[in-house]
């Protein structure tokens, strides 16, 4: 009898799968249907370390709008949670898969549709790879400034739905100021616009910015206008060797004090140099506690560097090592895209933080963090793009070693209340996926938890879009 009621489900889920299926081929081309379960289970998950995910009951990948509205409608007949992805960079589940969604991949959706020099914007598809876009602008002699350390593979659709930020982010902001207008399908299947192409506008409540880090929650986006700016001069990049971190935080706030721009300054902390060196070779002073890489792209980017590196000095730099050229500079930069990656090699697997704290308590931050390493003895190497505070605490450990993965997962949520302890965070760019839907709850309280439900329930009332992220 048992065995007949499992075959039973097995029919039904079978008969359900079927029918989703036929309609959706209804309105898709056959190769835009992906059934294979060897194929679809390569699509259950983005790049973040314990969180869980389902498998798909088919993954879609559309390459128009119109697709997206029927898949919308197909999901909404038949009540198929529909979780969105673009590249899966992301680190915090917020892609993952659960068990018979429809996995909606917008990758093949990567058409840049304008570029306008005169008004400074892009109109793209949400599949349009960052690096790409800013390739292409650049060709017109414009700029696209968020940069996220995944740039050569992220999507821009994936940078709004986490409201992702960069290295430059100290400078010119973080994806959601250069979000002017959206396109986006509901939960239902309708397409609705909002924001603008022009410079200004406060027409209504701004729900451009409310799909902007919503993880996919809210709707499917499927066109953005963005903003550009003028292209900058190439910067020159200044190094600074500190003998502590908490030298070198002092550094960043005389630098931010003392009001000055940098386009870049970012921080890495020993165990990352040495991480660094240990993969790439790139003779990075192993000496050092902290090495504090500042960029300027001013017309008088040497000029700036020398009042920083006064600045540096002040603040007890050991050494101050000005770039002598561009590609002087972008050796040091390469140095710190390299640090995640890096850090990988150390375990074999990492837990990469992300909490962002007032520039005032950077310091603190490290402080705490290597003292938490400490405790569960662990590596743990920080990078941070300390112009702003955001902290990137990254946790290497064997995840075959099952008391490893444990003092890994228990480090993790110590960092996060050490963030929060210090008024900051949980999170600057990464989003809340799954992997902070506890520590989201305990930043903006019960109110505000409920707040956002409600929200949530007004654009996807049969919660059908990314079920169990965020909240």
């Amino acid at each position: 009898m048992i065995m007949s009621r499992i075959q039973a489900r097995r029919d039904e889920d079978t008969a359900v799968n079927g029918n989703l299926v036929d309609r959706l081929l209804a309105g898709l081309p056959a190769e835009a249907v992906l059934t294979d379960p060897d194929v679809t289970v390569s699509y259950a998950n983005d790049m973040a370390s314990f969180c869980p995910a389902g498998a798909p009951a088919v993954v879609v990948l559309p390459r128009t709008a119109e697709q997206v509205q029927h898949v919308m409608r197909v999901a909404t007949a038949l009540r198929v949670p529909v979780v969105p992805q673009g590249a899966r960079t992301g680190l915090s589940g917020g892609a993952n898969a659960s068990d018979g969604c429809i996995v909606l991949s917008l990758t093949k959706m990567d058409r840049i549709l304008e570029i306008n020099p005169v008004d400074r914007i892009a109109v793209v598809e949400p599949g349009v790879v960052n690096a790409a876009l800013s390739r292409a602008v650049g060709e017109h002699g414009l700029y696209y400034p968020p940069d996220p350390s995944s740039w050569e593979m992220c999507t821009i659709g994936g940078n709004i739905g986490t409201a992702s930020g960069g290295l430059c982010c100290v400078k010119y902001g973080v994806t959601a100021e250069y979000v002017l207008g959206l396109e986006v399908v509901l939960a239902d299947g309708r397409l609705m616009s909002t924001g603008r192409r022009t410079a200004k506008g406060v027409a209504g409540y701004d729900l451009t910015r409310l799909f902007v880090g919503s993880e996919g929650s809210l709707g499917i986006v499927v066109r953005a206008v963005l903003a550009l700016r003028p292209q900058p001069p190439q910067q020159l990049v200044l190094a600074a060797e500190f003998a502590s971190g908490a030298a070198a935080c002092d550094a960043v706030c005389r630098i931010m004090a003392g009001g000055h721009v940098p386009s870049l300054l970012e921080l890495m902390d020993r165990t990352t140099v040495k991480a660094v060196n240990d993969m790439a070779q790139m003779g990075l002073p192993e000496t050092t506690e902290a090495l504090l890489l500042a960029a300027f792209d001013t017309p008088d980017p040497g000029a700036d560097l020398a009042a920083v590196g006064e600045l540096c000095r002040a603040a007890g730099a050991t050494q101050v090592v000005p770039a002598d050229d561009f590609a002087e500079s972008e050796l040091l930069l390469q140095a710190r895209r390299l640090s995640l990656t890096a850090l990988e090699a150390v375990s074999g697997t990492t837990m990469i933080d992300d909490v962002c704290v007032p520039r005032s308590r950077l310091g603190d931050m490290l402080e705490g963090t290597e003292r938490i390493a400490e405790k569960y003895q662990l590596t743990i190497g920080v990078v941070a793009h300390a112009g702003d505070g955001n902290t990137h605490p990254t946790v290497c450990f064997d995840a075959a070693d099952p008391d490893e993965s444990r003092r890994a997962r228990e480090s993790f949520d110590e960092i996060m209340a050490l963030g929060l302890e210090l008024g900051g965070t949980i999170t600057g760019e990464h989003g809340v996926g799954v992997l902070k839907k506890e520590w989201l709850a305990r930043e903006i309280g019960p109110v505000g938890v409920e707040m956002q439900r409600q929200i949530k329930r007004v654009f996807d009332p049969l919660d059908i879009l990314n079920p169990g992220k965020l909240f």
